[in-house]
C-alpha cells in the first residue's frame, strides 16, 4: 500500500489553484476545449466547401481528419473502439471526397464501408447530410407531415413530447426531408455505389406501438395543402425564435448546419443575413487548441466556469477573492430571465436556470443550473443580488423535478416511452429526456449540501426513492451524460450522502463494494465508452484521472477516506498527471455510440474536488 502524505496532497491542491487562477479570462470565465466527435468537423468541411468559405480552415480540418484514420482505413469515435466505427468512417470518407481528396487515397476506407454494411447502416443524421449534398438520394416515399408541428400541446400526441434536443434537430431535418432538398455543386460526388438497400423507411409491424403514431401522421398527411404550408411556416418561425445572438440554433453547431440548408430549402438566397450569420456562428466555434483544430459543437463556458469556481472554493479559495468574485459576476450575467419551451411542461415555474454555452439564453438545463448555484452559494451570503439570483435558481430547479422523483437534463416530464420505439438510431437516448441517475444525484447533492434540504423534505424523499429504485443489480448506477457507471455511481452516492443517507444504508454499501471491486491494480479506475453502447460496465485497460477522481470522491463522501482503496486512488491522482492517455480519454457523453466528449476542464475540476474533499476529511480526523 502506498502511504499518502497529507503535505503532498496540499501541495498538489495548491498547484491546481495556481494553474487555474492563471487560466481565468478577464471576464471571469474559463474557456476550455469541448472536444466532441468528428461529426462537426466533417459537417463543417462539407458546408463551408459548398459555400466556398473559410477554405484555409477546411484544409486544416482535412489534415487532422486524415491523421485520425486508423490502419484498417476506419475512423473511431473514441480511443480503442473495437473494429472502428461505421458512421464515423462514412462521414469522414464523404467529407474528404466532397473536399476533393482522391478516391484512390481513401480506398481502405471505402473497403471498410463495404465490408460493414454500406452507407445505409450509418447514423441517420449522416445520411441526411449526404442526401442534402446530393451524394446519395433521398428516400422517395418517406415523409413526415409538417402539419404534425401544428398539433396543440394539449393533444395526447404532439411534437413537444419529444425532448428539446431532439426537437431542435428534427425541425430543420424534417423540413429538408419533406422538400427532398439537394444542394448540388461542383464538389458533389456520388456515393450511391455504397448504398446497398433502402433502409430509410424502416418498417414496423402492424402490432407495433409505433404504428399508432404513424397511423395518426398518415391522417395528417391528407390535410389540405394550406395546412402543410402553415407547417413549413411554423418550422421557419420555430428556428428563428430559437436562434441565439451569434446565429446558431440553440447554440448547437449540429442543429445549425441543418438550419442553414433548411433556409435554402425555403427559398432563402445564399447571401441572406440569417444564413451568413449562422455560418459565422459556426465558424466562431472553431478551436485550434483542441489537441489540434476542432469545431466544437458548442462552447462549454458556463459549465466549465461554474464547476471550476466551485472546485476552487472547495479547495479553500475564498468567495471574496478576485477569482471567485469575477466568476460569480460572469455567471450572474448568464442566468436566464425569459420563459422558453420548458414552460410547456411546467407553466407555473419562473425563469432562473442556466444553459451550457457562453451565449445560451433559451435552453437552460438542470445540471448547469445546479452547478452555477453551487458556485454562487457562498457569494449569496454577502451579496443581495447574488442571493436573489440564487433563490430564483433554486426555485426553478425544484419546480423542474419529474413526477417520478428524478431530474432529467432539460425539461420536465418529457418521458413518453412510446417515442423510444421510433425506428431511428438513438431513439432511446435522444427522443425523450427521462430522469437519470447522474442528474438526480447531482441535483440532490446541491440541494442537500447547499440548500440544506434533507430526507424529510418531500422533493428529497422522492429523489432518494428514485435512486434506490434505479440502482443496478451490481450496486452501480448508469450515468447518461458521462462515462458511465462510474459517473452515475459517483453522482448518486454524493447525492445520497448530501441528503443524509447514512453510509450503512444498503444501497450505499452495495455501491461502495462495487466501486472497490472495479479498482485497478495501479490504484485508479477506468471505464470504456463502450459501456454506453452495451448497457453494462466495460473496464478500460488504463486508469483515467477523471474517472479515478469520481470514484475517490464518491468513496470519501461515504466515509471511506481512510480505506486502502481511497489511499491508492489518491496516490494515483498525485502521480498520473503526466500520463496523456489518462488525461485525454473522453469521459463525457453527448449521444451513446456516436458522440463522446473530452472536456479539457474535467482533468482540473474532478481531481481538485477529490483531493480537496479528502484533505478536508483527513484534517478533521
Amino acid at each position: 500500500m502506498n502511504t499518502v502524505q497529507i503535505s503532498d496532497v496540499k501541495a498538489t491542491i495548491d498547484k491546481y489553484i495556481e494553474n487555474l487562477e492563471a487560466k481565468q479570462e478577464k471576464d471571469g470565465a474559463w474557456r476550455m476545449c469541448f472536444e466532441g466527435a468528428i461529426l462537426t468537423d466533417c459537417f463543417y468541411m462539407m458546408t463551408f466547401t459548398s459555400f466556398n468559405k473559410e477554405l484555409e480552415t477546411v484544409e486544416k480540418l482535412k489534415v487532422r481528419l486524415l491523421q485520425k484514420q486508423r490502419e484498417d482505413g476506419s475512423w473511431a469515435n473514441y480511443p480503442g473502439e473495437r473494429y472502428g466505427n461505421l458512421s464515423a468512417t462514412v462521414l469522414a470518407f464523404a467529407a474528404l471526397r466532397f473536399y476533393g481528396v482522391e478516391a484512390s487515397r481513401l480506398r481502405q476506407a471505402e473497403q471498410y464501408i463495404n465490408h460493414n454494411g454500406g452507407i445505409n447502416k450509418a447514423h441517420f443524421m449522416i445520411r441526411f447530410m449526404l442526401a442534402v449534398h446530393g451524394m446519395i438520394p433521398w428516400p422517395p416515399f418517406l415523409k413526415f407531415p409538417m402539419t404534425a408541428l401544428l398539433v396543440p400541446t394539449t393533444f395526447p400526441i404532439n411534437f413537444f413530447q419529444f425532448s428539446s434536443y431532439a426537437r431542435i434537430h428534427f425541425v430543420p431535418m424534417l423540413l429538408l426531408l419533406n422538400k427532398k432538398f439537394k444542394r448540388i455543386s461542383k464538389h458533389t460526388v456520388s456515393l450511391e455505389h455504397l448504398l446497398y438497400e433502402d433502409e430509410w423507411d424502416e418498417r414496423t409491424d402492424d402490432g407495433s406501438p409505433w404504428r399508432t403514431i404513424t397511423n395518426e401522421w398518415s391522417r395528417l398527411a391528407r390535410l389540405p395543402a394550406r395546412l402543410h404550408r402553415a407547417g413549413y411556416k411554423y418550422a421557419e418561425q420555430y428556428m428563428q425564435e430559437r436562434t441565439e445572438s451569434d446565429g446558431t440554433l440553440y447554440s448547437y453547431a449540429s442543429a445549425t448546419f441543418f438550419m442553414v440548408y433548411a433556409y435554402l430549402a425555403l427559398g432563402y438566397e445564399e447571401k441572406n443575413p440569417r444564413i451568413q450569420q449562422a455560418l459565422d456562428g459556426i465558424h466562431a466555434l472553431v478551436n485550434e487548441n483542441c489537441n489540434g483544430i476542432h469545431v466544437e459543437n458548442s462552447t462549454s463556458t458556463v459549465w466549465d466556469t461554474a464547476l471550476l469556481s466551485y472546485a476552487l472554493q472547495q479547495a479553500g479559495v475564498s468567495s471574496q477573492s478576485t477569482v471567485i468574485r469575477s466568476a460569480a459576476h460572469y455567471l450572474l450575467q448568464r442566468q436566464h430571465s425569459q420563459k422558453a419551451d420548458w414552460q410547456i411542461h411546467e407553466p407555473n415555474a419562473e425563469p432562473g436556470g442556466w444553459g451550457f454555452s457562453d451565449i445560451n439564453t433559451n435552453h437552460p438545463d438542470h445540471d448547469d443550473t445546479a452547478a452555477a448555484l453551487r458556485a454562487l452559494t457562498r457569494s449569496a451570503r454577502d451579496d443581495m443580488d447574488v442571493k436573489r439570483a440564487w433563490k430564483k435558481g433554486c426555485d426553478y430547479l425544484l419546480a423542474m423535478q419529474n413526477k417520478d422523483g428524478g431530474w432529467a437534463a432539460f425539461e420536465k416530464d418529457t418521458d413518453w416511452r412510446l417515442l423510444t420505439k421510433l425506428p431511428i438510431e438513438n431513439a432511446r437516448d435522444a427522443a425523450i429526456d427521462p430522469s437519470t441517475a447522474d442528474l438526480t444525484g447531482r441535483v440532490l447533492e446541491f440541494l442537500g449540501t447547499y440548500a440544506s434540504l434533507k430526507q424529510d423534505h418531500y422533493s428529497i424523499k422522492k429523489a432518494i426513492k428514485w435512486l434506490q429504485k434505479h440502482q443496478e443489480l451490481n450496486g452501480s448506477w448508469y450515468g447518461r451524460w458521462g462515462v458511465c457507471y462510474l459517473y452515475g455511481t459517483w453522482a448518486a452516492l454524493t447525492g445520497l450522502s448530501a441528503a443524509g443517507v447514512e453510509p450503512g444504508a444498503r444501497c450505499v454499501k452495495r455501491a461502495v463494494n462495487w466501486l472497490k471491486a472495479v479498482q485497478h491494480e495501479d490504484g485508479g479506475w477506468g471505464e470504456s465508452c463502450r459501456s454506453a453502447e452495451v448497457g453494462t460496465f466495460v473496464d478500460l485497460p488504463i486508469s483515467t484521472i477523471v474517472q479515478t477522481a469520481w470514484a475517490v470522491d464518491a468513496l470519501v463522501a461515504c466515509g471511506e477516506h481512510q480505506s486502502e482503496e481511497v489511499q491508492q486512488g489518491i496516490h494515483f491522482l498525485l502521480t498520473a498527471e503526466s500520463q496523456q492517455a489518462a488525461v485525454n480519454y473522453p469521459t463525457g457523453i453527448g449521444l451513446p455510440g456516436q458522440f463522446y466528449i473530452r472536456y479539457e476542464s474535467y482533468s482540473y475540476i474532478y481531481p481538485l474536488l477529490a483531493l480537496s474533499h479528502y484533505h478536508i476529511k483527513m484534517k478533521h480526523q
